[in-house]
């Protein structure tokens, strides 16, 4: 993916402290990146979600995928025993 196009996707990403205790949402809306994460993990398909979430669009998934991979790709995760 090209840099330009991550930027654009990212845009539709937005953090604000006062609104949904400060987790990502989408385009300023009270819809937690994390509701698509779950969505897509539960195996609910791109077209369903858009179905059932109107206020929703594809790009909106996408922004999603791309802001989780960022954010995993910067985490460390530490295994416990």
């Amino acid at each position: 993916m090209k840099e330009n196009q991550v930027k654009q996707l990212l845009a539709r990403i937005t953090v604000k402290p006062g609104m949904m205790g400060g987790r990502p949402t989408i385009r300023g809306m009270r819809f937690p990146v994390g509701d698509i994460l779950e969505m897509l993990a539960s195996g609910m398909k791109e077209e369903s979600i858009l179905e059932q979430h109107p206020i929703l669009e594809k790009d909106d998934i996408s922004a999603a995928l791309t802001y989780a991979a960022l954010t995993i790709n910067k985490s460390k995760i530490i295994h416990a025993a």
